[in-house]
């Protein structure tokens, strides 16, 4: 069963666990997939068709939706460490979903620039940043015990490794 994690400023000491209402982010996923499938239909008819560059549609419709979201992991004895960049976004404005293999980050802002004169918008426009990163990780880990911090548009995860199983000696009856 997945952990969501509350994602902590980096002012703050001590990182809660927190289990809300688990987020799917499954189903994020599919409408962004639908979505930028959608696109990639329109870039497709935009250029006239045509066979063989289905992957170029593909990869400027994500391009346009999605950010990069650069990590870095590290791996010791007792735990993995995670940094990823998410310049941009507040705690508030990200999920971590942490797995006991794989953990997913997702992020989605938006603001509003409008401009008005005597009483009436001459000028607006809604801004929209969104990123879904899935990593994998190369080890097994204790999901309940993990840690995210948000500091200066670094996500830092402290994801502590599972004790390795025990072996058991059984006696034959």
């Amino acid at each position: 069963m997945p952990t969501t994690l509350t994602v902590h400023s980096g002012k703050l000491r001590k990182n809660a666990i927190q289990f809300p209402h688990l987020h799917n982010l499954f189903e994020d996923m599919e409408r962004l997939t639908e979505r930028i499938s959608k696109r990639a239909f329109s870039l497709f008819q935009q250029r006239g068709g045509g066979e063989g560059r289905d992957w170029d549609d593909w990869f400027k419709a994500e391009s346009e939706f999605l950010k990069a979201v650069p990590v870095e992991i590290t791996e010791s004895d007792q735990k993995i460490s995670i940094r990823a960049e998410v310049p941009g976004f507040t705690a508030e404005e990200l999920t971590v979903q942490v797995e006991p293999n794989g953990v997913y980050i997702r992020g989605r802002s938006e603001s509003r620039k409008e401009e008005k004169g005597k009483g009436i918008v001459t000028y607006s426009e809604v801004f929209s940043n969104e990123i879904a990163r899935h990593i994998e990780l190369p080890a097994i880990i204790d999901a309940s015990h993990s840690e995210a911090k948000l500091s200066d548009g670094v996500l830092e995860l402290t994801l502590p490794k599972s004790a390795p199983p025990k072996a058991v000696n059984i006696k034959v009856a």
